[in-house]
Formats: C-alpha cells, structure tokens, sequence
C-alpha cells in the first residue's frame, strides 16, 4: 500500500469551521493536520493514496460550495 500527502490551502476565515466538520469525520486511516499562518491555513492530509486524495476532494468540494 503506497502512502500520499495531499495539502489544501484555506482562508483564515474558515479554518475553524473546517476544522470542525473534519473533527465530526470518520477519516479512517487518514490522519490531518493543521500548519497556521497570516492568512491562511494549510491542511496536510496523509495516508493511503486514495484516501488522501479522497480527503483532498471533500475539502476542495467543501471550499468550492461554502
């Protein structure tokens, strides 16, 4: 099984309300975490390949509707 990184990279403005919906998430194997900066926060999904790129997707999906 092969292991991938993904980053998205997301407004300070919603970093918290992301934080919350991936805390209410069942990720599985997939871990996260969260590196602050100004104005932006960076969210660094890692784990096997597809789930990290399926986390990937939701977060981009998520950004996209919000």
């Amino acid at each position: 099984m092969s292991t991938a990184t993904y980053v998205c990279f997301v407004p300070a403005s919603k970093r918290g309300k992301l934080r919350a919906v991936l805390a209410s998430e069942n990720a599985g194997a997939v871990e996260w975490r969260e590196r602050k900066r100004l104005f932006l926060s960076e969210f660094y999904f890692s784990g096997p390949a597809s789930g990290a790129r399926k986390a990937h997707a939701f977060v981009t999906a998520w950004l996209a509707r919000d």
